[in-house]
């Protein structure tokens, strides 16, 4: 290969490079800027919600142990429901095959935390943040609610609710050190300009379907 055409080539990657760090870095922080407001991490700050919605994960990793993202979402659903800042727990997660059931492992461990099963609603079919927050607003009628995860989670939550004109609010779970959390905080840049893509390209939740009123 000539020397000119590899240089051309060097000249274009770092081009593409560069473009790809600029999206990261406005996408990254457009996200955070328009959720600061609407983000809370006391108990007592936050406004009461008739619903907050809960963001699915997997219980476990990879390694067979306890996903602290997990384990730390359930404390705070758990904390603003005894604390009567919501009334509901719309829990929103993966249920794609049968084998693999996030809203109803939530479930059996929320009731485990008090909350009382009547209280808890489940969306099976909350395989994004887009589709969850989508479907809380034109499957289960919530155009206000509390949403329940991480800060990074929240703000791209917030974001897509505020897009799709849903009046919500974010609670933030306990956070994971650095070093337990390095890969989810990796892939969130890319998961942010995605956003962003999914909304040019007008993307809809899988599935949406019969309306269900919590009450």
């Amino acid at each position: 290969m000539k020397i000119d055409t590899l240089k051309k080539i060097l000249k274009i990657s770092i081009v593409a490079l560069l473009l790809l760090l600029c999206c990261l870095f406005i996408a990254n922080k457009s996200i955070s800027t328009s959720a600061k407001k609407k983000l809370y991490s006391s108990i007592n700050a936050i406004p009461k919600n008739k619903v907050g919605l809960l963001l699915g994960t997997s219980k476990y990793i990879s390694t067979g142990q306890l996903n602290l993202y997990y384990q730390y979402r359930i404390q705070a659903a758990a904390a603003l429901y005894h604390a009567s800042k919501i009334e509901f727990v719309l829990v929103s997660g993966d249920n794609s095959t049968k084998s693999y059931n996030e809203p109803k492992k939530i479930k059996e461990d929320l009731i485990k935390k008090g909350i009382p099963a009547n209280k808890i609603v489940l969306d099976y079919a909350g395989f994004r943040t887009l589709d969850s927050v989508v479907r809380a607003q034109k499957v289960f009628g919530e155009n206000k609610f509390t949403i329940i995860s991480q800060k990074f989670h929240n703000e791209r939550a917030l974001f897509l609710a505020n897009y799709f004109n849903n009046n919500a609010i974010a609670f933030n779970a306990k956070s994971v050190t650095p070093r337990y959390g390095i890969k989810v905080q990796i892939r969130e840049y890319f998961a942010r300009v995605k956003v962003f893509i999914d909304l040019l390209f007008n993307v809809k939740p899988k599935f949406l379907g019969d309306k269900i009123t919590i009450q």
